[in-house]
């Protein structure tokens, strides 16, 4: 609890720091990193019930779209609400047909529906097509710091919801889930409503992602909104950081999303190269994540 805490107090003082000339550059990516760790704690929410979802890049681009199509017209807040709510709606069609699916047949149809939601967007004409949608600052570009703060909000959110999960009995009905569906049935868990729970709550935190991500770039591509790179970042950071904790995916987030920023910097040409074998090699030699690397350590 202490090492969230502390996470969560840096990043909200991140902007009062003297960061000098890289003020502005730390500040972009201290909001990607409270973006992107966000979406890392919602898919990581889903996986503690078993499920391997490949749908977040799906309610992050839902809730990207629906915050920016709204934004002119509702607002800033409001318009991200409704946009996670688009987002959640979209978890509930996803989840009340597939999740008697298991493993790979689930992860295969959350894929589907993010490649039928990509299409829609490139298809609709509301969307802007694949010449893609300008979106609005929040609150009319008046308030510099919105985005980021707007970000830091998704993160605690998401901090709040897993650890809700983690330290109420809700964690028991989703480890059952993940070790054993049938076991879980005969201790009277009702299964499909747990996933199902679980698969909403992180839908919104997603979906708020996405909303807060719009603003930030300020258009909209569906290439970009329903990416499936979305998706396997927000499995990646948990399994680096360590799966189903809120510490994991906080350290995960930091290490990982920082580090891809400034390869980006330093290296430019081929950085995404580099990136990937600094992945796999942690993956391969971390299998238990960072978590699992300090509590080695420690012992």
């Amino acid at each position: 609890m202490r090492g969230v805490f502390a996470f969560l107090l840096l990043f909200a003082l991140l902007p009062f720091l003297p960061l000098g000339v890289w003020r502005a550059f730390l500040l972009d990516v201290g909001l990607f990193v409270l973006l992107f760790t966000a979406l890392a704690l919602s898919w990581d929410l889903v996986a503690r019930t078993g499920q391997l979802s490949l749908a977040h890049g799906a309610f992050f681009g839902l809730g990207a779209y629906g915050t920016g199509l709204l934004l002119p017209h509702v607002g800033t807040l409001p318009a991200l609400a409704l946009g996670a709510l688009l987002a959640g709606l979209g978890a509930l069609l996803l989840g009340s047909v597939t999740l008697r699916l298991h493993g790979l047949y689930f992860a295969i149809a959350s894929l589907a529906f993010s490649e039928v939601l990509r299409t829609l967007a490139l298809k609709l004409p509301f969307t802007g097509g694949p010449i893609g949608l300008p979106v609005p600052p929040p609150f009319g570009g008046g308030l510099p710091l919105a985005g980021y703060y707007l970000a830091f909000a998704v993160l605690a959110l998401a901090v709040a919801l897993s650890l809700w999960a983690e330290k109420s009995p809700f964690r028991l009905a989703q480890a059952a889930c993940r070790q054993s569906e049938a076991v879980a049935r005969v201790l009277g868990v009702r299964v499909v409503r747990v996933k199902l729970l679980s698969l909403f709550l992180g839908s919104l935190v997603a979906g708020l992602s996405g909303g807060v991500y719009a603003m930030k770039a300020l258009f909209l591509s569906p290439y970009e909104a329903f990416s499936l790179a979305r998706a396997v970042e927000a499995l990646v950071i948990p399994i680096f950081g360590g799966l189903y904790t809120t510490l994991g995916p906080l350290l995960g987030g930091v290490v990982l999303v920082g580090l891809e920023q400034a390869l980006r910097l330093w290296i430019q040409e081929g950085y995404l190269v580099v990136y990937g074998a600094l992945l796999v090699l942690a993956i391969l030699f971390l299998p238990k994540g960072l978590l699992g690397l300090l509590g080695g350590r420690r012992g």
